[in-house]
């Protein structure tokens, strides 16, 4: 299901780009070729179709966008019921073997034993 769902993304997206590479931000665009002499659609009906498709697509991106989470969501818990791979991800999540302690404490130097306060005898 998601893969169509994707295809659907794809295609769309490259309409929404093909439609905003049509428009001219400052008014010109596809509209400019239908200035005088041909007055098919008209100056502003081209541009009212162009705004309003920019729009429907890109709404449409985000809903199928939404789609798609849901619905990798929903079927990666159906996929997981392989006991194999379950058991594989847990051994790969689980510390193989626990930090060693170190062998032998450092130990600390013991202060030398004070020397008797001999003065020499005069």
């Amino acid at each position: 299901m998601y893969l169509v769902l994707i295809i659907i993304t794809i295609i769309v997206c490259i309409l929404l780009g093909l439609i905003v590479l049509i428009q001219n931000p400052k008014g010109g665009g596809l509209s400019s070729n239908f200035s005088s002499s041909s007055q098919l659609m008209g100056v502003q009906k081209t541009g009212d179709f162009l705004e309003k498709g920019t729009w429907v697509l890109a709404i449409s991106v985000m809903v199928l966008s939404l789609a798609i989470n849901v619905a990798v969501k929903g079927g990666s818990s159906a996929s997981s019921g392989n006991p194999a791979l379950k058991e594989q991800i847990e051994k790969a999540s689980k510390p193989s073997a626990p930090a060693s302690a170190p062998l032998s404490l450092p130990s600390t130097p013991t202060p030398a034993p004070a020397k008797p306060d001999t003065k020499p005898a005069k």
